[in-house]
């Protein structure tokens, strides 16, 4: 958690509020590959959307 604090106080600081999509895109992304990953329940549900 400091870790999103840290850059949450960067982006405000520093006014660099577009890199919020991005970052928000690539953890949704990371997610869908955990649970993809593996044999997991949920994979059936993630390869519809693809």
């Amino acid at each position: 958690m400091a870790f999103l604090s840290e850059l949450w106080l960067f982006m405000k600081t520093r006014k660099k509020y577009w890199l919020f999509p991005i970052v928000l895109m690539m953890v949704v992304l990371g997610g869908l590959i955990v649970l993809s990953a593996g044999g997991s329940a949920a994979a059936p549900f993630i390869y519809t959307l693809f």
